[in-house]
Formats: C-alpha cells, structure tokens, sequence
C-alpha cells in the first residue's frame, strides 16, 4: 500500500545505460537508503542470503553479495555470508553439505571478498533461543553464528513460493535465519515421522533424543509419540533422511510463525534489507531445479524496513505482464501457486512491529 506515512523503500529498475551497471545501482540505490548511517567499525556483519541449491540457476549470483561485502568492509566491518541448514533433505541439510553447495554456486571468499559460515553449525543444532512471546511462538530458535553477530544485512532474491506466496526479506529472516529445528517449528505442528523400512540402525536420532522417546526393538528405531515432543533433534540427527517433518500447518499459521521469527531475528541488531526482483520463478531457489521468471525484472530495491520492502517488491511485481500466462485479475503469485496469500506474512508482522505494509518509493538513478 503506497502512502506518505509509510516506511521509504528505495528503488532502481534493471535498465542500465553504457558505463553503468547493475552492481553500481546497487550500490546507489543502498547508499540513498542509508547503509552508510550504520556504524560498522571492527563488528562482525551478517550478510543473509540464500546460496541456491544446486543444480537451481535462479538464485542471485555471487557478484551482487560482493558488493553488501565491499560497503561493509569500506565502513571498517567485518562481513561475512550466511544461511541456516535445510529441514528437508537436499545438499544443504548440514554445514559440509552447504559450503560445498555455496562454493559450487560460486559464493567463496575468491568471488564475494568475505567468507562464508553456516549459521547454524555441523547440523544445524548450533542456536540461540531468543523470547519472542508471539501468538505462536514463545521462544525462536535461530542459528547461533547469526544470533551472535552485531549487524544483519539481507540481501533476497524476491520470488514465488508454493506456502508463503512469495519469498522476500521476511522469509529470507524468520525461515533462513532458523536452526533445523527453528525450521521444524515453522513447518509443523505435528510431530516427526519416521521411515521405519528405510532405518539404517546407526542409533544417532536415539542419542539426540532427550526425551527417551525412540527405541530400536528390531534395529531400527521407532517413536514412542506419547514420549516425543516434537522437538526435532532427531530429524538433525538422521545423516540419512529417514526422519522428516510430520504434515505442514495450515499455510496461514506457517506465514504467521514465519513473521514471528523474523522478529525475534532482527530484536536489538541494526539490520538493513535489500531484495532484488529478478528472475521471479514461481518456486523457490530450494528446488535443485527452476522454471522460467513468471514476470519480467522489476529492479533492486533497499530499506531499514522488511516489511515495507516486501509490500514494495510484491506489489510492483503483481502489476507487471505475467509472461506466457493470461492476465487472471488477481496477482501473479495466486495465480502461480494457488491458495497462496502473501499478505499473511506481511500483516502479522506489522502487528508484531516488525515495521509496516505502508511505504514511499523513492527512485534512484
């Protein structure tokens, strides 16, 4: 919702002319939002993004992150590049798995100038519990390395989502900052679930367990669900994928779970947020595989406010031509993903004071 009491979003198209490119508006468009009023000197600046999963081409390339890590150490920080390891199964589910898979991607400190740390450890257990005291959410559970740094930087490619509708900063934040088990609270209300058939035997998700919930009768583990309370350790612990994530919540508890934790994520840290609408698939970059941008680019975009940010990227990419699709008289990202809602996310997080769905755009050459 474009209006005077809103939050400033700064914006520039992808059009650049000869001399120009996209790397220097962006640096334009980050200093007119006012990267620069962030003291920097000797703190350690998390840069959140998402390295892709292999094999997915759509994700933001290297050469965008080298430039959040070239205005950080300009301003005497210390940056470095981070994302949470995956709930599901894939080639980012632990650190080893992640780093390979970043660096396959071409994110290594050769290509960005800052390294890159898996914030949530070995496999995804490294977390701090930060009180949020929300409606669903009483304490999150994010990886310690982002719960430790002085800054936080987002830096989003904006995209379609098949629960969230789209995948912005505030994805970027309260999903991609979460621990494995942060992750499993988002995802599920339900407890997890266990491929007795497929069970190796190697006894790990039984020395996880806390709660003596899972036992091995005939070699192979089984939960005891009166016992288990769902807290997801052992889906950490299974190095084989045979334990995962009972049944989704309903997408609006997802959404306002999601939201919640993107706010205990930025509770007293500076943070800034950049998102880029480019390559708009309708899926997320967490598929080892995407399908061509539903709309054309729209540009990059900057601000202190996520919330703002991502009512400016969503509601400027549902105005443009779906490409190969006929107009539907709703937004691209319904369509794409039916029974979808972005404004879920949005709306509870203004509740909660993560910022406001109100914003001015504010172009930038």
């Amino acid at each position: 919702m474009n209006g005077v009491t809103g939050s400033d979003v700064f914006f520039s198209d992808m059009n650049v002319s000869t001399g120009d490119s996209l790397l220097k508006k962006m640096r334009r468009v980050c200093e007119a939002a006012g990267i620069g009023k962030m003291d920097m000197k000797k703190k350690f600046v998390a840069v959140k993004m998402h390295f892709g999963e292999y094999g997915n081409l759509s994700f933001l390339r290297p050469n965008y992150a080298k430039v959040v890590a070239d205005m950080v150490l300009e301003r005497g920080g210390v940056p470095f590049l981070t994302d949470c390891s995956t709930l599901y199964p894939g080639c980012r589910k632990n650190a080893v798995e992640h780093l390979d898979t970043a660096y396959a991607n071409g994110f290594s400190p050769l290509t960005t100038g800052c390294h890159v740390i898996i914030g949530d450890g070995l496999k995804g257990t490294d977390e701090s519990l930060i009180p949020i005291n929300g409606e669903y959410v009483k304490e999150a559970k994010i990886g310690k390395v982002i719960a430790d740094a002085d800054i936080l930087i987002s830096l989003s490619h904006f995209k379609g989502h098949e629960i969230t509708g789209v995948g912005g900063a505030v994805k970027n934040l309260g999903m991609g900052c979460a621990s494995r088990r942060g992750k499993m609270e988002q995802h599920s209300d339900a407890k997890p679930v266990l491929d007795h058939e497929r069970c190796r035997g190697c006894r790990e998700c039984l020395r996880a367990c806390a709660h003596g919930a899972i036992t091995f009768p005939d070699r192979k583990a089984v939960i005891d669900y009166d016992a288990c309370v769902g807290c997801g350790m052992c889906i950490s612990a299974c190095r084989y994928d045979v334990i995962g994530a009972g049944p989704d919540s309903s997408k609006d508890i997802l959404c306002r779970k999601m939201a919640e934790y993107a706010a205990a994520v930025v509770r007293g840290k500076p943070n800034f947020h950049i998102s880029i609408v480019c390559d708009v698939s309708p899926l997320c970059d967490c598929y080892g595989g995407n399908n061509p941008p539903i709309i054309p680019d729209v540009g990059i975009f900057a601000s202190f406010d996520p919330v703002a940010l991502d009512s400016a990227c969503a509601e400027m990419s549902a105005a443009q031509r779906p490409i190969g699709r006929e107009v539907c008289g709703r937004d691209i990202f319904a369509d794409v993903n039916e029974g979808t809602d972005w404004r879920i996310t949005l709306d509870h997080a203004e509740k909660l004071g993560l910022g406001t769905v109100s914003y001015n755009l504010v172009k930038v050459d």
